[in-house]
């Protein structure tokens, strides 16, 4: 199967890829074409501005999270329909992941482009030079012969006079220079403590800044050059992932609510499409606008997100509190990741959250950031003891105690030091981030969990 695609790369993080990534998105759909917005790697937040321009989810592509083989089919689910696929990718173009299981450059945006077999944007800062920019493009075109880059787009240019500098350079360094956007702060992202502040949270401001970058490249990029490019992917020897080819289906179609809303925004959108595939009614709750869970909910997951920046309307919201408290407490199942194990936990910051587990939380000025490769510690409503998989972690809290009597997870392997989370009756909470397309049993053990929960449920209640 084929779909026109391109990656955008960039030398460095820094460089300006998601700005680019979202503007060439924007500009795209407003000629009306149809673009599928992908990002590398497992960051939550920049494929949240690109799927708000193109209209619909922006999807990851982590061979670590999900496998080297689940890459194409994954890419060819989220593009269906497609007219095009913009790939944002992730740090510097060979830059992969940081774990000793895995070799130098794994994960990285030049793995990805050619599981994709997808030509390379280069997003070049070319803030501070001049000429030695054909210097830096050589290097990157001749660093690897198996990654094809297409094209180049020189960001935060400062002049008429040092684009033609910059493009006089670049003449003869075989790669096409696509197009030239000029330095400007009229588009900027804001950031926090995690880096961007998710497009969801924004709204309208996310909505004008999104328009804007749409207009900034469809003004300096030649959007033409970028769609032929595109057009030279070749065709993919895969067919499209397909959620209810990796689960089993269970009877009683169980409600499972799913935490979402501006304190909630990380989320992979195969996770609940897997809930729905093994049988899963799928509905969604804001915790902080809503003060009942859904009528009938025989399950809940609460993902990632900025519990701690909404701490005090979480606490607010005291129905919701008291309403997944009680969801727990008669045997309900319940997911937690990260953001979720802070709403769990008994407080945060000082602030009263769910209580259902006896853990104090709080921000704090480290960051924890990486990959992890985990074993279940124990059965629990999402994984069997012994499962084994692959997660990363992205928080500024700490958890009191880290670990529960019977853990969530053990880091790489069940005599590892390090135990993690909560593995106590219905409730399974942890920091660690999981793609469950990686291990799709674990939709189909909470869905079983779910089923099994709400027939006693019922049971009890004749």
């Amino acid at each position: 199967m084929s779909a026109p695609r391109l990656v955008v790369a960039a030398p460095t993080s820094g460089a300006g890829k998601t700005s680019i990534t979202t503007g060439l998105v924007a500009a795209l759909t407003a000629r009306g074409l149809a673009v599928s917005p992908h990002k590398v790697g497992p960051d939550y937040i920049d494929p949240g501005y690109a799927g708000l321009a193109a209209g619909r989810p922006g999807r990851n592509l982590d061979p670590w999270l999900v496998g080297e083989e689940r890459i194409a089919p994954l890419f060819l689910h989220g593009a269906r329909g497609a007219d095009v696929a913009v790939v944002e990718g992730v740090m510097g173009l060979f830059d992969g992941a940081s774990h000793p299981h895995v070799p130098a450059g794994f994960g990285s945006t030049a793995h990805v482009a050619g599981l994709l077999r997808a030509p390379v944007v280069l997003v070049v800062d070319a803030s501070a030079q001049a000429q030695s920019v054909a210097a830096l493009v050589h290097g990157f075109a001749t660093f690897d012969p198996t990654v094809r880059l297409g094209g180049v787009v020189l960001n935060r240019v400062g002049s008429a006079r040092h684009e033609a500098i910059l493009r006089e350079a670049l003449a003869g360094a075989g790669v096409p220079v696509l197009g030239a956007v000029p330095r400007t702060d009229a588009v900027g992202t804001p950031s926090r403590h995690l880096g961007l502040v998710p497009a969801a949270e924004r709204s309208a401001e996310a909505l004008a800044t999104v328009r804007r970058l749409g207009e900034v490249v469809a003004a300096g990029v030649d959007l033409d050059a970028v769609l032929a490019l595109a057009r030279t992917a070749p065709g993919l020897p895969a067919a499209p992932w397909d959620p209810a080819a990796e689960v089993d289906v269970v009877p009683g179609r169980p409600r499972i609510a799913v935490a979402g809303g501006p304190a909630f925004t990380f989320g992979y959108a195969e996770n609940a499409e897997l809930l729905a595939a093994a049988g899963a009614d799928v509905v969604t709750v804001d915790p902080l606008r809503d003060e009942r869970l859904p009528a009938g909910t025989a399950g809940l997951v609460v993902g990632g997100g900025f519990p701690e920046v909404y701490a005090a309307e979480l606490s607010a919201n005291a129905g919701l509190r008291a309403d997944v408290a009680a969801l727990a407490a008669r045997g309900a199942p319940v997911a937690a990741e990260c953001a979720g194990l802070l709403y769990l936990s008994r407080e945060l910051d000082g602030h009263s959250m769910c209580g259902v587990l006896d853990v104090t939380t709080a921000m704090t000025p480290r960051l924890t950031l990486g990959y992890r490769a985990a074993v279940a510690a124990a059965d629990s409503v999402l994984a069997v003891a012994g499962t084994r998989v692959r997660g990363h972690e992205f928080h500024r809290t700490t958890a009191t105690p880290p670990a529960g009597p019977t853990p969530a997870w053990h880091w790489s392997g069940p005599d590892d030091a390090t135990a993690e989370g909560v593995a106590a009756g219905p409730v399974h909470a942890s920091y660690l981030h999981l793609h469950w397309a990686g291990s799709p049993q674990l939709a189909t053990r909470f869905v079983s969990s779910c089923a099994a929960a709400d027939r006693s449920e019922q049971h009890a209640h004749r």
